[in-house]
């Protein structure tokens, strides 16, 4: 068979020489050139038919498999996420809530003081000079939620409905455990007083106790839990 086949090869070559003179000769061609007349190809081809017989028809399987479109790379940005407080320059900028809906929005928040067994034992047993420390931290953590737009540039101002500030003592690691929640009914959420409620009672902690130690430690300060609004509830555990 392997010698049947190039018998063929070598007497297609051999077509193939004697009809590119001619090709060249009709054409008053001095050199080689690919752009052959179309009635001397069709004339090649024939004679190549007949040697090998025809060319088998196109199959279905062999076709390429339909290419699937490509997703364009803006789209493919879109679906990241963004930081809605800076605009396509970067710049800061204060998010504009008014298309959005009212709803009503809830945010609690938490963190750690570690005051260490000297300072908690005075904090438990009310010693410390400048008076009640967990009562005048809960006050100041009310009055933080309150002041959040304030302290946050580009947090909106909330009519907040309610701000709860709770604080235990932790004797297993000597702390204040303080937990803040934060509600509205509005356009945006409450996440952002929440947690600056936390964090002023937690500062608070550690202003009315400096006196009786420097190595008291705010640690912790997280978001625990909000729902209302477009993204719905999310909670840390």
């Amino acid at each position: 068979m392997f010698v049947s086949l190039l018998q063929k090869c070598v007497f297609m070559m051999s077509i193939f020489r004697s009809i590119l003179p001619r090709v060249a000769r009709s054409n008053g061609w001095r050199c080689f050139s690919t752009r052959i007349p179309y009635d001397n190809i069709a004339e090649l081809n024939k004679e190549m038919e007949s040697i090998f017989g025809e060319s088998p028809s196109p199959s279905p399987l062999g076709s390429s498999p339909p290419q699937q479109p490509v997703q364009p790379a803006h789209e493919a940005e879109d679906s990241q996420p963004v930081l809605t407080h800076t605009d396509s320059s970067g710049q800061a900028k204060m998010v504009d809530v008014s298309p959005k809906e009212d709803s009503k929005r809830v945010a609690i928040a938490s963190c750690r003081v570690l005051l260490g067994q000297k300072v908690f034992n005075l904090v438990a047993s009310n010693e410390i000079a400048k008076g009640d420390v967990l009562t005048v931290a809960k006050i100041a953590g009310i009055t933080g939620a309150k002041q959040t737009s304030n302290l946050i540039p580009l947090c909106h101002n909330i009519n907040l409905s309610h701000v709860r500030v709770d604080l235990i003592l932790n004797e297993e690691d000597s702390s204040v455990v303080i937990e803040g929640e934060a509600t509205t009914s509005g356009k945006t959420g409450v996440e952002m007083e929440a947690m600056t409620a936390v964090a002023i009672a937690g500062l608070t902690v550690y202003d009315m106790c400096k006196a009786a130690s420097k190595d008291i430690y705010i640690t912790d300060v997280c978001l625990q839990h909000k729902s209302g609004g477009k993204s719905g509830s999310w909670s840390r555990n």
